[in-house]
């Protein structure tokens, strides 16, 4: 389920104070440990209410009212948005948290409706499958699309070259032999095991995954895309769409670094 948790605004957060350096690397921790268990979606601080406005609606008329705004205990200061089990590991999640202010602090969860929440209103069947249909373009939007260079047998020596003249970043390497499944047989050549199965890395700001191949050419052999999206529906309907007309080579199936690859 997916969860709203709400940093309350405080007396302190209301003036603009910043936060000192301590409570800023602790948070920073935090906020690791959030993405390492794959909870953590967004979250971001809000500056003072000062700094907002605020839409008053009346039938038509709109009335703008610029901040700050009373009741300092009722406004927002930050949020994070999470994917979690349960109500339950929200909370336990929350408890974990470093006190977010210098004086006493609050932080409020809330779940988000689903689009079931809402099946059994009368007449809003068309209305939720538009709904649906407009979150799936959206998550769509935020897939990202990886080159995937194919090297040969060269992978290792090219990523240590790119390190070296071109400030790349490896992030991760991964040997045939390291594999926690075991390859096939026939996948790969004999003596190959050594070979490089895959690796990612980045140069500048664009990331890039590389691999030996499975001794289809000893030369550099091109490129793939890795089109890579949030939730196994879309995983679907993405490779369906590519696979009518066009040749499966792997079908979309679980394996040890992914729900869901083809």
């Amino acid at each position: 389920m997916k969860v709203m948790v709400i940093v309350k605004a405080t007396a302190s957060s209301e003036a603009g104070e910043m936060p000192d350096p301590a409570l800023m690397e602790a948070m920073g921790q935090y906020n690791e440990e959030l993405v390492k268990a794959g909870i953590m979606q967004n979250g971001d601080g809000l500056k003072p209410s000062k700094e907002g406005f605020r839409v008053r609606f009346d039938g038509n008329s709109r009335e703008v009212n610029r901040g700050p705004f009373s009741a300092t205990s009722e406004l927002i200061a930050g949020f994070w948005i999470w994917e979690v089990k349960n109500l339950e590991e929200a909370i336990e999640w929350v408890k974990r948290c470093p006190n977010p202010m210098p004086e006493s602090s609050e932080i409020e969860i809330r779940p988000f409706y689903e689009m079931s929440d809402f099946a059994d209103i009368p007449g809003v069947g068309d209305t939720l499958k538009k709904e649906d249909e407009m979150r799936q373009q959206i998550a769509l939007r935020a897939a990202q699309t990886n080159t995937y260079l194919f090297l040969g047998n060269r992978t290792e020596e090219a990523l240590k070259y790119y390190e070296q003249h071109l400030g790349a970043v490896i992030h991760m390497m991964m040997r045939f032999s390291e594999s926690p499944d075991p390859i096939p047989e026939g996948a790969i050549p004999p003596g190959a095991e050594n070979g490089i199965m895959h690796a990612e890395f980045s140069v500048g700001t664009t990331k890039l995954f590389a691999s030996d191949g499975c001794g289809e050419s000893a030369a550099p052999a091109g490129f793939s895309l890795a089109f890579t999206v949030a939730t196994a529906e879309l995983a679907h309907a993405a490779f369906d769409a590519l696979a009518d007309g066009g040749e499966v080579t792997m079908p979309l199936q679980q394996v040890f670094w992914s729900p869901l690859y083809g």
